[in-house]
C-alpha cells in the first residue's frame, strides 16, 4: 500500500470512527471510506497498531459489533470530572459535530451520528446549547450552536457564527 495513501486512509478511518461514535463493521468502514474491504481491513489494522504504539488517551478496540475509537479505561475518572453531569459523551460528540460544521441539517447529522442523534439534539436544545430552525423546504431543520455554547465552552466569536446570524436575519425578513 502506498505510504501517503495509507496515511490518508488511516486518517479517514479515524475520523469515521470518531464521528460515528459506535462500533462499525469493516464493511461499514469500507462504505464510509469509499474503499474495498481488503483496503479497509489494512487501514484499520495499521490504525490499531499506530494507537497501540503511541502514548495516547484513545484506543481502537474490536467489539462483537466491529471496531470503535474510545477513551482508554484509565481515563474514566477524568471523564466524570470534565463532562458536565447533564450531558453524556454521545450528546457532547453530537454537539461537537454541530459546532465544527457551524450549520448542519438535522438529517445530515443523523446520517453522520446515527439515530441516537434525535434524542441528543432534543437534549441539546433543552439545555440551550443548540437551536433548530426549519429549512425553507420544510423537510428538515438547520442546527447551529447558540451563544450559550460559546459562553459555556469559552469559544471565540467566530466569523462563521456572525455570518449565520446575518443569514438567519435575512431569511426571517424574506
Amino acid at each position: 500500500m502506498d505510504e501517503s495513501f495509507s496515511t490518508a486512509l488511516k486518517q479517514k478511518i479515524e475520523a469515521i470512527l470518531y464521528l460515528k461514535a459506535i462500533s462499525l463493521s469493516i464493511s461499514a468502514i469500507a462504505d464510509y471510506a469509499e474503499c474495498d474491504l481488503p483496503t479497509a481491513e489494512d487501514g484499520i489494522i495499521d490504525l490499531i497498531n499506530d494507537y497501540a504504539h503511541r502514548e495516547s488517551a484513545l484506543e481502537i478496540v474490536e467489539t462483537k459489533e466491529g471496531f470503535s475509537l474510545r477513551l482508554r479505561p484509565e481515563f474514566g475518572d477524568l471523564v466524570q470530572k470534565i463532562i458536565p453531569a447533564n450531558l453524556g459523551k454521545g450528546a457532547l460528540k453530537t454537539l461537537a459535530a454541530i459546532a465544527l460544521r457551524s450549520k448542519i441539517s438535522q438529517s445530515e447529522l443523523v446520517e453522520l451520528r446515527g439515530s441516537s442523534a434525535y434524542q441528543q439534539i432534543q437534549e441539546l436544545v433543552e439545555e440551550g446549547f443548540i437551536k433548530k430552525r426549519r429549512q425553507t423546504d420544510g423537510r428538515s431543520f438547520w442546527l447551529q450552536v447558540t451563544d450559550k455554547f460559546h459562553q459555556y465552552f469559552e469559544t471565540p466569536d467566530l466569523p462563521s457564527r456572525l455570518n449565520l446570524k446575518s443569514e438567519a436575519e435575512s431569511t426571517e425578513k424574506s
